[in-house]
C-alpha cells in the first residue's frame, strides 16, 4: 500500500532543540575521541621492534658500505666475505664493526632527536667516508689514516690527487643510492608520524623539564664517550678497548692497511690508529733537559770530529736491507751440505762486519729498517707500538732520518724496493723522510729491472742491485755527485715454496732428530736464494769497485725466516734466531777501502747504531746524535725489545726480556748495568721520546747537524725537499721538485724506466694474488 509523503512526514515526530545539541556533542565527543586515538597512534609511531629491525638493518649497510671501500669486488660479495670469517676461522669482527658504528649511529640518533632525520644524515656521512676510502684505495692501495685527516686540512687543493679516473659514474650511482635512501626515510617518517623519540610527559622522563634536559644530555653523553674511550685505547695494549676486540677476533696487520681493513674492518683498522701510544713520559724530560743533552753531547761531537778527517757527505752511501738474510748454518741443529754464502763471508772477514740483533723473527722488516733510518729503538717505545711505519711516521711533525743529510748538504737522496710502495705506508713516509724519489713496482715511479728467478715470485736481487747501478752509472762522470740510496730487497721473501730448479742445498739435523718434511723443503729453497743472493752481491760490489767515486755499502738482513720450526721450540735458542748479518764495506776510490773496525767495535750490533759504525768506518765526522750513537754502541752494543723465538703477532711486541749484549754477544743483566750506562740509556730515552712524542726541543738545536760543507753552497737540494716537511704534499708536485734536484744525466736512465713502465704494471697487476699469499701474517 502507497503511503502519501504528507502522511509520512506528519507521522515523523518533531526534534526538539536540546536533542539536537546533544546529538551534535555526542558526534563531536566521538570525533574528538578519533582524533585524540590519531594523535596517540601517531605520536609512538612504529612498535619499538620496528625501530630496533630498522636501526639494526641501517648499521648492517653501514658496515657494508665501508667494507666495499677496501675491497676490489662488488659491496655484497666484500660483506659476505667479511660476515663469513665468524664461520670459517671463528673471528666475530662483523659483530665487533657493527657494534662500533652502531654506537655512532646511536649517538647521532639522540644527538637529532629525530629517528628519520639522524638515519639519512647517518648513512650519507658512511657513504661519503665509503667513496673516500676507496678512491684512496684505488689510487694508492691503502686505505684512510687519522693523517690524512691532517692533510685534508693543511692541502686542500691536492685532494684531487685521490679522485680516479672515471669517478664521474660512481659519483652519479653514490648520488642516486642516497637520493632513493633518503626518499624511502621521508615516506617512512610520514607513515610514522613520530616527531621525537624522546619527549616529555611520559613515564619515563616524567613532565620536570631539567630532569628531561638532563635525560636527553646522558642518552647523548654515554654512547659519544664510550665510542671516544673506545677509539683512544684501541691502539694500546691491555685497555679494556684492545681486550674486547681481541675477544671477537680482532688480530691487526699493520703491514698493509687495506689487508688490515678486509680482515678487520674498515672502521677498526682506522680507529687503532686514532691514538696508539708510542712511549711514556721519561723522568725529568723537560726544555732544559734537552738542551743539557744537546749541549753534552755537541761537546761529544767535537772531541770525535778532532781526530776524523772525512765529511760523509763527500760519498755516496747505499744502505741495502736484504729481505731475510741471514746464515743457515748458523741455526742451533741445522746443517748444509755446502755453503751458501762463501762470497759474503769473505766480504765480511775483509771489512768491518758481525752479527746484527733483530727485534724480528720471521717479520719486522719495517721496525728494523726504521730503526737502521732513525737511530731510534724499538727498546723504548711502548708495547703497543708494534709498527712505528704505520703508528707513528705518519703523525711525526718532525721526522730525522740518516739520509736527509745528503739532501742538504749533498745531491739528494733515493729509494728503491721492487715491491708495492704502499706496503708499511712507504710512499707517503719516504717523503716525509726527504728521499726525492722511490722507485718501486707499483709506482707511481716504476723500478727498472724486475727479473725473478724460476718460480720465486718476487723480484730478484740481481735485478734490485741493477736499479740501483743504473742510477750511479748514470752520474759517473761527476765525481762531486754523492747521494744516499735506500734499497729494500723482496727476493727471500717467506714462501720458499721450492721455487728453484735444479737445487743442490739439502739441509740435514745435526741433533739426531730428523727435521720436518715442509721445514727441511723450505730451508733447501731459502738457502738455494740465499747463494742467488751471495752471488749477485759479489757482483754487485765488484762493479761498484770498478766506479771511480767514493760508495760505502751498508748490508744488513732484516730477520732470520720463520722456517725453522725445529730451532725455534728449544727456548734456548731465543738469541741466536734473532741474530742476522751485516757489514759496511767501502769501494776501491774511497779512503776508508779495505778498513776493519775491531772486533769490539764491531762483532754484534743492532739496527739503531748503523749509522754510527758507519761514520767510524768512513772516519767521518759526525753530528751530536751520532756522537751520542757512538758511545752509546761502545758501552752496549746491541739492544732490543723482548723477543720471542716464534712468527710475531702483530697486535704488539712479543713478550720476552729485553736485550742488551756486550761486545762480546753476552746479555748485560739489568741490575748490572753500570752507572754510565744507565745514563747513556736514560739520555736515549729522553732523546727518543723528544722527537716521537714530545716537545721536539731538539728540532732547532742542531742535534742532527753534521759538520761539513757549507750548506748555503748547496740550497737547491735543500729547497728541493723542504716540501718534504709538509706531511702528506702533492705526488706529482714534489716529482717535479725533486727532479730539478737531480742532475741532469739522470735523464737518460729515467727515458729507459718509461720504456719499461707497461711492462712493469703487467707485472705488478700479474703479481697482485702474490701479495695476498705471502704476506698472510707475516712481514713484507
Amino acid at each position: 500500500m502507497k503511503v502519501s509523503t504528507e502522511n509520512h512526514n506528519a507521522a515523523e515526530p518533531e526534534t526538539s532543540p536540546d536533542q539536537t545539541d546533544s546529538s551534535a556533542e555526542k558526534a563531536s565527543d566521538v570525533a574528538g575521541k578519533t582524533r585524540k586515538r590519531q594523535r596517540i597512534r601517531r605520536a609512538h609511531g612504529y612498535a619499538l621492534w620496528f625501530y630496533v629491525l630498522a636501526f639494526l638493518a641501517v648499521d648492517t649497510l653501514g658496515v657494508m658500505l665501508l667494507q666495499w671501500s677496501a675491497n676490489y669486488v662488488e659491496p655484497f660479495s666484500a660483506f659476505l666475505n667479511f660476515v663469513n670469517l665468524m664461520f670459517i676461522s671463528g673471528r666475530f669482527v662483523f659483530i665487533l664493526n657493527l657494534l662500533v658504528l652502531g654506537v655512532f649511529y646511536f649517538a647521532l640518533i639522540a644527538a637529532i632527536n629525530r629517528f628519520w632525520i639522524a638515519t639519512p644524515v647517518f648513512i650519507a656521512i658512511v657513504t661519503i667516508v665509503a667513496v673516500v676510502e676507496r678512491m684512496k684505495v684505488m689510487v694508492r692501495n691503502e686505505t684512510i689514516l687519522p693523517s690524512d685527516l691532517k692533510m685534508a686540512g693543511t692541502n686542500t687543493t691536492n685532494l684531487a690527487e685521490f679522485i680516479p679516473a672515471g669517478s664521474g659514474r660512481l659519483f652519479i650511482k653514490i648520488c642516486l643510492f642516497l637520493l632513493v635512501f633518503i626518499l624511502l626515510c621521508v615516506l617512512l617518517a610520514y607513515r610514522d608520524g613520530k616527531a621525537q623519540l624522546f619527549t616529555r610527559n611520559t613515564r619515563l622522563l616524567g613532565t620536570n623539564l631539567g630532569v628531561y634536559i638532563t635525560a636527553r644530555i646522558l642518552i647523548f653523553l654515554l654512547p659519544a664517550g664510550l665510542l671516544v674511550s673506545y677509539a683512544s685505547s684501541l691502539g694500546t695494549v691491555g685497555t679494556w678497548a684492545y681486550n674486547f676486540s681481541e675477544t671477537l677476533g680482532d688480530a691487526p696487520r699493520l703491514w698493509d692497511s687495506v689487508e688490515d681493513a678486509q680482515g678487520n674492518g674498515t672502521l677498526i683498522g682506522f680507529l687503532r690508529f686514532t691514538n696508539p701510544k708510542v712511549m711514556d713520559e721519561p723522568k725529568g724530560y723537560s726544555k732544559a733537559a734537552m738542551e743539557k743533552i744537546a749541549k753534552k753531547y755537541e761537546t761529544a761531537a767535537k772531541e770525535l770530529n778532532e781526530d776524523r778527517s772525512a765529511d760523509m757527505t763527500d760519498s755516496s752511501v747505499i744502505m741495502i736491507l736484504s729481505e731475510s738474510f741471514s746464515d743457515p748454518t748458523r741455526v742451533p741443529g741445522v746443517k748444509l751440505n755446502k755453503d751458501p754464502m762463501p762470497n759474503i763471508r769473505a766480504t765480511k772477514a775483509s771489512t768491518t762486519s758481525g752479527l746484527m740483533l733483530s727485534s724480528g723473527y720471521g717479520g719486522g722488516t719495517a721496525n728494523l729498517e726504521f730503526q737502521a733510518l732513525t737511530g731510534l729503538s724499538m727498546a723504548n717505545f711502548d708495547a703497543s707500538l708494534s709498527s712505528p711505519y704505520q703508528q707513528l711516521v705518519p703523525k711525526m711533525s718532525w721526522a730525522p732520518t740518516f739520509n736527509q743529510p745528503w739532501n742538504e748538504m749533498a745531491d739528494g737522496s733515493l729509494a728503491f724496493h721492487p715491491y708495492y710502495s704502499s706496503m708499511y705506508s712507504r710512499q707517503q713516509n719516504y717523503k716525509k723522510f726527504g728521499f726525492q724519489h722511490f722507485w718501486t713496482l707499483s709506482g707511481p715511479e716504476y723500478i727498472a729491472h724486475t727479473d725473478r728467478i724460476d718460480k720465486n715470485p718476487y723480484v730478484s736481487d740481481k735485478s734490485s742491485y741493477q736499479s740501483v747501478l743504473d742510477k750511479l752509472e748514470s752520474t759517473q762522470s761527476d765525481k762531486a755527485d754523492t747521494k744516499f740510496y735506500q734499497l729494500v730487497t723482496m727476493q727471500n721473501h717467506m714462501g720458499y715454496d721450492n721455487w728453484y730448479d735444479n737445487n743442490e742445498f739439502e739441509a740435514t739435523s745435526s741433533t739426531g732428530t730428523a727435521l720436518g718434511p715442509d721445514e727441511n723443503q723450505q730451508i733447501n729453497t731459502y738457502s738455494k736464494g740465499m747463494s742467488y743472493t751471495d752471488t749477485a752481491t759479489k757482483d754487485f760490489l765488484n762493479k761498484l769497485d770498478k766506479i771511480d767515486k767514493p760508495i760505502t755499502v751498508i748490508f744488513y738482513g732484516d730477520h732470520l725466516p720463520g722456517i725453522y720450526a725445529s730451532a725455534s721450540r728449544d727456548t734456548a735458542n731465543s738469541v741466536a734466531l734473532h741474530e742476522t748479518d751485516y757489514f759496511i764495506w767501502s769501494n776501491k776510490a774511497s779512503a776508508s777501502h779495505g778498513h776493519k773496525l775491531s772486533a769490539e767495535a764491531a762483532d754484534y750490533t743492532s739496527p739503531n747504531f748503523l749509522m754510527a759504525q758507519t761514520a767510524e768506518h768512513m772516519d767521518a765526522k759526525v753530528s751530536p746524535y751520532l756522537a751520542f750513537l757512538t758511545e752509546l754502541h761502545e758501552q752496549i752494543s746491541a739492544m732490543e725489545p723482548p723477543v720471542a723465538n716464534h712468527i710475531q703477532q702483530w697486535g704488539r711486541i712479543p713478550t720476552g726480556e729485553y736485550l742488551n749484549l756486550d761486545s762480546k754477544g753476552n746479555q748485560i743483566e739489568a741490575d748490572k748495568l753500570t752507572t754510565e750506562q744507565k745514563e747513556l740509556l736514560s739520555d736515549y730515552k729522553l732523546i727518543q721520546y723528544d722527537i716521537t712524542a714530545g716537545e721536539k726541543y731538539l728540532e732547532n738545536t742542531g742535534f742532527m747537524n753534521l759538520p761539513g760543507k757549507d750548506k748555503e753552497a748547496s740550497a737547491a737540494p735543500k729547497a728541493a725537499t723542504s716540501s718534504d716537511d709538509s706531511d702528506d704534499a702533492d705526488d706529482s708536485a714534489d716529482s717535479d721538485v725533486a727532479s730539478s734536484a737531480d742532475s741532469a744525466s739522470d735523464s737518460s736512465a729515467d727515458s729507459s724506466e718509461s720504456s719499461q713502465k707497461a711492462a712493469n704494471e703487467t707485472a705488478a697487476s700479474s703479481s697482485a694474488d702474490v701479495k695476498k699469499a705471502a704476506v698472510d701474517d707475516s712481514d713484507e
